[in-house]
């Protein structure tokens, strides 16, 4: 089983990572030739490629500058630990054992604009680069058909290693289409998380974020290989709702 999440626009390079274990991303060389490219962009270019703000501009701009091969500890950080955001204030990953760590390098997989996939423990720098920005290059119009290829063949690797393929998107729509827009090999499950609001049950983005790391930090500390164990989460008053839950799409549901 592999969990699948997205990155975090909110990254923590201060506080100090509470492991010295790290490894490398796997397609730094693929990293380097968008940064090339990133590298003529202007602030102003930036700002409007990502419709962020001028400051943001700014700061990506010398982001991009700045970034350099080979990484190391001193001037990269582990990729699970330098993510902040909702998804991540879920994981919790700060507070894992190495152990925890060393699980999570197995079995969990973050979907990036820049890096394609990262393990946990993979250093990476600091970056902004959504997987559907509409950043064009030689493979194609945007970051879909940058990576698609590669990442599709670097997943089904895996997944043909393991006895049964269970994929688990707990990453955003934008992220998880770049790695099964030509199909995985092997069955995909959909988490989803509703909260009790206004009368019915429904999506609360911010909720429904927190939750995936959660769900995340279940499966990591229980040692879970296999999907069906995905069914005792029960962090944070959620619980599988079977009877709103089919085959593919796995409903976990709270009441205030």
């Amino acid at each position: 089983m592999l969990i699948f999440l997205s990155p975090a626009k909110s990254l923590d390079y201060k506080t100090p990572p509470h492991v010295a274990t790290h490894t490398q991303p796997a397609f730094l060389d693929r990293s380097a030739k968008l940064i090339r490219a990133l590298r003529r962009l202007s602030p102003a270019d930036i700002a409007n490629l990502m419709d962020i703000s001028d400051a943001l501009a700014v700061l990506n701009f010398q982001r991009y500058a700045e970034w350099s091969l080979p990484f190391t500890p001193a001037n990269a950080k582990q990729a699970v630990l330098a993510f902040d955001g909702d998804v991540y204030d879920g994981l919790g990953a700060k507070t894992l054992a190495p152990a925890d760590l060393d699980f999570a390098q197995r079995h969990v997989r973050i979907l990036s604009g820049l890096y394609g996939i990262l393990r946990p423990l993979d250093l990476m720098q600091p970056y902004r680069l959504e997987m559907g920005t509409k950043f064009a290059t030689a493979r194609g119009k945007d970051l879909y058909a940058f990576w698609g290829e590669t990442l599709l063949k670097a997943i089904n690797v895996e997944l043909d290693a393991m006895a049964r393929p269970v994929a688990v998107n707990l990453a955003s729509e934008e992220y998880f289409k770049a790695a099964v827009g030509r199909k995985i090999r092997g069955d995909v499950i959909q988490p989803v998380f509703e909260d009790w609001k206004g009368g019915r049950y429904k999506i609360i983005s911010f909720y429904a974020k927190r939750a995936r790391g959660l769900m995340t930090r279940y499966a990591v500390c229980n040692r879970l290989t296999e999907p069906d164990g995905l069914k005792g989460f029960d962090l944070d008053g959620y619980a599988y709702a079977e009877g709103a839950s089919d085959d593919r799409t796995w409903v976990f549901r709270r009441r205030a």
